[in-house]
């Protein structure tokens, strides 16, 4: 190649100009009092309010950005644009949904992660050893036998659902003689799974992604209390063994979605051990309760699961997203994920190996620093103190309520959610459906409190969850008071109620 014709050397790239206004330091103090202001202004504000249409669309609508924004200019967005419509969970008077308050040091702790970005898939490095001591740690608040290796960090309970059935899977496919994974599951009979029909929807969508089918997860009845029938639950095991099926899971609730119901453990896990089945607890919000001394008896048993799933973004109040997936015993759970590349061979991660090994992620957030500052500023007796306080008011809700003539408690007060509905004198059944149908959107238009709604065995209901420590008997009051303005309010648009 003659010299003419070689290519010429890249000019080197100009270097991009300071400017005051992008200077990461000073925007940093600006977003620190940005987000305190935010924090300490909540509570003194509406709840939540429907954003203006205009300022709606106009987030829908950004166009992408042919320039760049400095970070004093993003952070004016922010400010006026997005803190301004929140859904309203940092609010005392929120009891809508699982959705809880931040805790601050899990808010700070957030900042830290985010700047350090590291991968905590493995390596060794401090968010990896981390994961495990806060795995550790919530196994020890909610009494989970906890084996090295045994528990993996989560967006949510929903992942760590789909984790927890696809180890019992695999692990139903090995006792009947199947590699699950080299053959799939035609080399199998249908496998069945069981729960109440208050189990949360991850369950089924866990059994759907799964290859198993929802035809085969199993409703099996519950008690008066909303807690799952042993006795049905033992029935529907031998009729599905006789028809050449193959049962292989129970999904037990400590704290169902509907009520907050909690299941009798115990005789579901005598159930389980008999006949070979995988126990797993959908603890998502409600396993925390144990915490509660006043409860606390409600969970006996817990511990013998073979898998727990639970959010510390629920009632730890860990920022979002933050679900744990524990099992009992680790060889399960990294037998059913493990998958080792070449180029992720790593002699020095030790035996336990790497976290990706024991789910889906391969890239993972640094989720157990805000886990972390979360549970240590509070301590155990913090976190149990929030607990307590949080089941004492629900409690204190539902005889407001039964001490109400027109309210009417619709499920015992077992953790911190309160199922009940507004009953006007001499309202029909239809009538009084059709109300607390309407009542939760009118209630959240008011701005005062927010709740939701539900349907529990064919009633329209209100549903309040309590998650906050800040609320107060105050609140609850006012939570009445406003369901029975709106009640009014909706009577008199449709005379018909």
């Amino acid at each position: 190649m003659s010299a003419s014709s070689a290519v010429p050397p890249a000019a080197a790239p100009a270097a991009r100009p300071a400017a005051p206004s992008d200077d990461f330091r000073t925007a940093a103090h600006a977003t620190a009092a940005l987000v305190s202001d935010y924090l300490d202004g909540v509570a003194d504000g509406p709840v939540w309010q429907p954003m203006d249409p205009a300022r709606r669309q106009a987030l829908l609508d950004a166009p992408l950005p042919a320039g760049g924004t400095p970070l004093a200019g993003l952070l004016d967005v922010i400010a006026a644009e997005v803190m301004t419509a929140p859904m309203g969970n940092g609010h005392p008077r929120f009891f809508g949904w699982v959705n809880s308050a931040p805790a601050p040091a899990g808010v700070l702790a957030t900042l830290a992660a985010a700047a350090m970005n590291p991968s905590s898939a493995g390596g060794d490095h401090a968010d990896v050893h981390l994961e495990r001591a806060v795995v550790r740690w919530i196994a020890e608040l909610v009494g989970f036998p906890h084996p090295p290796g045994g528990g993996i960090l989560t967006s949510g309970t929903s992942m760590a659902t789909i984790l927890c059935l696809a180890a019992a899977r695999n692990r139903a496919a090995r006792l009947a003689g199947v590699d699950l994974r080299a053959d799939g599951l035609a080399a199998l009979p249908p496998l069945t799974a069981y729960a109440t029909e208050e189990t949360h929807s991850c369950v089924r969508k866990a059994v759907e992604l799964l290859g198993l089918g929802s035809r085969h997860l199993r409703t099996v009845a519950s008690d008066a209390d909303g807690r799952l029938d042993v006795t049905a639950l033992a029935a529907a095991v031998a009729e599905d063994r006789a028809a050449g099926l193959l049962p292989f899971l129970v999904v037990a609730s400590a704290g169902t979605v509907g009520t907050g119901a909690v299941d009798a453990f115990d005789p579901i896990a005598d159930l389980c051990a008999a006949e070979r089945l995988w126990l797993h607890v959908d603890g998502a919000y409600g396993a925390f309760g144990v915490l509660d001394p006043a409860i606390a008896h409600r969970y006996a048993g817990m511990d013998r699961a073979d898998s727990l799933a639970l959010d510390p973004h629920k009632w730890l109040g860990v920022p979002v997203d933050c679900g744990c997936a524990l099992v009992r015993d680790t060889d399960e759970l990294r037998g059913t994920f493990s998958l080792v590349p070449s180029y992720l061979r790593d002699e020095a991660a030790g035996a336990l190996g790497w976290f990706s090994e024991y789910g889906m992620e391969q890239t993972r957030p640094f989720r157990s620093l805000k886990v972390w500052a979360t549970i240590a500023h509070r301590g155990r007796d913090g976190l149990a103190a929030d607990v307590a306080r949080c089941t004492a008011l629900a409690r204190r809700l539902g005889e407001l309520i039964d001490a109400a003539p027109d309210l009417e408690l619709l499920a015992p007060v077992q953790t911190s959610i309160v199922a009940f509905r507004h009953r006007p004198a001499g309202a029909d059944e239809d009538t009084v459906n059709a109300l607390n149908r309407q009542l939760p959107v009118r209630v959240q238009l008011q701005g005062k409190v927010f709740v939701t709604g539900a349907v529990h065995e064919g009633r329209e209901m209100l549903r309040a969850c309590l998650l906050n420590s800040a609320t107060t008997e105050a609140d609850l009051h006012l939570l009445l008071s406003e369901v029975r303005t709106a009640a009014v309010g909706l009577m008199e648009c449709r005379p018909g109620y």
